[in-house]
């Protein structure tokens, strides 16, 4: 059964909490879901009709109807060396690095685990053999090599797993996740997160009606939205993307081009990928040694 995104915005929300006592109304639903008390009111109508909802609990059936849109794997890129963050770079892999104690892929690996998904690809190349040591917390990891991460860009990465990425999260994993909130079990549609912004000097999409019209690689953008490397696909998307990324790594320089640049650019006429809002507080991107040495003063000695 197909959704619509009302539908399923309510049904998301009503399994969140379908183990809680209190019955939830449509005041508190309309709440959790920003969407106004008269198209909850309607929409439950049609849920309950639908026997996917009954005295706005979520029932089996709703459950069931949810399925298509589990995320069913995630896949991390951790094969680069982190140039940027010389000299703690030399001896330790980018993602494996602490703050504050806390290495820094732990904040991805423990948002992922959180909301239930199951099957966790790491790509690695770069000192690989120190990602063993995630398998003591993590026993779950399959580990993908990357024999090429040195010789290309991320998008080596994206061929080794290009197979995987259908309902599958595509994490970054050096991004230090402060709100794990945003990873979750359901996903709509294939997106990006990214905060909506004035000016940004980084990585930069533009959006038209909430999707993704134009990627800005490198130099910035105005009025646009600041990209974190956190996107997810659907199943459609996720088989398109296994031979759009072999025809772009193929192409002349294709192995200097960046995993994300397949769909956002050289194939963005065939995809519809959406925007995930989020703000500068959910994620922190640690590009510097010394923005690092920012966030945790044991860098500073």
């Amino acid at each position: 059964m197909e959704l619509s995104r009302t539908k399923f915005d309510i049904l998301i929300y009503l399994e969140s909490i379908h183990y809680r006592e209190q019955i939830p109304t449509q005041r508190d639903i309309a709440k959790n879901t920003d969407l106004s008390v008269g198209t909850v009111n309607k929409t439950l109508a049609q849920l309950s009709d639908a026997q996917l909802t009954d005295q706005n609990r979520i029932t089996v059936k709703g459950i069931q109807a949810l399925e298509p849109y589990r995320v069913k794997r995630a896949v991390f890129i951790a094969a680069g060396f982190g140039s940027r963050l010389v000299p703690i770079t030399l001896n330790t892999p980018k993602p494996l690095i602490r703050v504050k104690g806390v290495r820094i892929i732990d904040t991805l690996l423990d948002a992922v685990i959180a909301a239930g998904i199951s099957e966790i690809i790491i790509v690695r190349g770069y000192l690989g053999e120190q990602f063993d040591q995630l398998l003591y917390k993590y026993p779950a990891i399959t580990f993908l090599e990357n024999p090429f991460y040195n010789e290309s860009n991320n998008i080596s990465s994206a061929m080794c797993v290009r197979y995987q990425l259908q309902n599958a999260y595509m994490l970054e994993s050096d991004l230090f996740l402060k709100n794990p909130q945003l990873i979750t079990k359901y996903q709509y549609t294939s997106n990006y997160l990214g905060v909506p912004t004035d000016r940004t000097d980084d990585w930069c999409f533009e959006a038209k009606d909430g999707v993704i019209s134009k990627l800005l690689v490198g130099g910035g953008g105005a009025n646009c939205h600041h990209m974190f490397g956190i996107s997810y696909w659907n199943k459609h998307d996720g088989a398109k993307l296994s031979e759009h990324i072999k025809q772009v790594y193929e192409m002349p320089g294709g192995k200097e081009r960046y995993w994300d640049q397949v769909a956002l650019e050289y194939f963005i006429k065939e995809y519809n990928v959406e925007v995930r809002k989020c703000t500068f507080d959910d994620i922190i991107e640690i590009d510097t040694f010394s923005e690092l040495k920012k966030l945790d003063e044991t860098y500073r000695l």
